[in-house]
């Protein structure tokens, strides 16, 4: 014990006193006394004069808010000192928020997006949200486009900025005013992907097939079907089913890819078909008890890093098998694990489902994020529409 004491600053507000440790400062109560007396000496004047001026922002402050909380002085005071106005320091908060969450998929997009802009923007080590302009954003845009990057890239990295940014105005660390995002200004790039959805002709050649019982091909097969009898649900979200998760004749889940970003997101509801069912009894893991995970991917007490090394390796081998099932069943162009997911969706629209219906089942929070999933009608159908074009036999001449 050094008998010394934190100096902090004291505000009262009708009656409510709160104090702030933002001095940084600790004294014995005699040099306080010393410090903070009508003639101070020597470095007391000095150490005066320091605790002023932070007197002096915090009377700044509060002379700048539209009306005083103890929350809105605590975040502008902040502002004040410089932390908090800042995108890369926001970017390494965040980041550090998801790692210590266990969202190491996310994290690591951060981390891309934080190496991108500082190269951009020459190495430095700081970037005021002031500075983020709808111009910068579309320099930032060109010189990524230029260096090879796709527009799809230029998205994923410029909605982290866009979501620090909002959480920098939430914070009162910026303005809404200044925001650079939205129509008008600058629209992040929202390219349409190249469609991964299967015709249903070559889905039941996929439920047809026959692999070798019990081998790799029949289980990554199977939870190929899985996932498009299930909502198309990936294989993050399966990997991570649980028994307890089977409520009758329904799996209730929820997607880990908006779990964190969408606190109110609805459970997603899948029904279990025979064929579900039957994938679940042949190659679910036993004892069936409901914190036991249903495939053997996943176990207990894993990192969050090792979960995702698990799910990372499991969506490889579902990739590798499903496209050799699919050569031999003659179905060409791109397959994958994913295009369960988009089949899942384009079949429904086909069906004659609405987005909205879909846009529920897929767990997605907008349809505007569904409508990048649906894939065009079958060329049969084109076909059929182009004739109708020119069925002129049963008009009148």
């Amino acid at each position: 014990m050094d008998n010394t004491y934190p100096v902090k600053l004291r505000l009262t507000y009708k009656r409510k006193r709160k104090y702030f440790g933002l001095t940084g400062y600790s004294f014995t109560q005699v040099d306080f006394k010393r410090i903070t007396g009508d003639k101070p000496r020597a470095e007391f004047k000095e150490l005066k004069m320091k605790l002023s001026l932070i007197e002096q922002k915090a009377m700044d402050v509060i002379n700048g808010l539209p009306a005083f909380t103890f929350q809105q002085f605590e975040r502008r005071f902040f502002n004040k000192t410089g932390t908090g106005r800042d995108l890369f320091l926001s970017f390494e908060l965040h980041i550090e928020h998801l790692k210590k969450n266990g969202h190491v998929g996310t994290t690591s997009v951060y981390i891309a997006a934080k190496k991108s802009l500082e190269t951009f923007y020459y190495n430095r080590t700081k970037l005021s949200f002031q500075d983020i302009t709808p111009e910068f954003l579309q320099k930032y845009e060109n010189w990524m486009l230029g260096t090879g990057k796709s527009p799809t890239t230029v998205g994923i990295y410029l909605r982290c900025v866009r979501q620090l940014y909002n959480e920098a105005i939430r914070n009162d660390n910026t303005i809404r005013e200044d925001y650079p995002f939205g129509r008008d200004k600058y629209q992040i790039p929202h390219p349409r992907n190249i469609k991964k959805a299967l015709p249903l002709s070559d889905i039941a050649r996929i439920f047809r097939y026959e692999p070798e019982k019990n081998s790799p091909e029949h289980y990554y097969r199977d939870l190929w079907i899985f996932s498009y009898l299930c909502n198309g649900m990936n294989l993050k979200d399966i990997c991570l089913l649980k028994y307890g998760y089977i409520h009758g004749e329904y799996i209730h889940f929820r997607r880990a890819k908006t779990e964190f970003t969408n606190r109110n997101s609805k459970p997603i509801d899948v029904y279990m078909t025979d064929e579900v069912k039957e994938i679940i009894e042949h190659w679910g893991c036993k004892p069936v008890f409901p914190d036991n995970y249903i495939f053997p991917v996943l176990t207990d007490r894993l990192t969050p890093d090792q979960v995702q090394k698990k799910v990372k390796q499991a969506t490889k081998q579902c990739n590798k098998y499903i496209k050799q099932v699919a050569g031999k069943i003659g179905i060409t162009g791109n397959i994958s694990s994913y295009s369960a997911r988009h089949s899942f969706a384009t079949v429904l629209k086909r069906s004659g489902a609405s987005v909205e219906f879909i846009s529920e089942q897929l767990g997605h929070t907008s349809v505007e994020t569904t409508a990048g999933y649906l894939d065009s009608f079958e060329d049969e159908q084109k076909k059929e529409m182009a004739g109708k074009l020119t069925a002129f036999e049963n008009t009148e001449s």
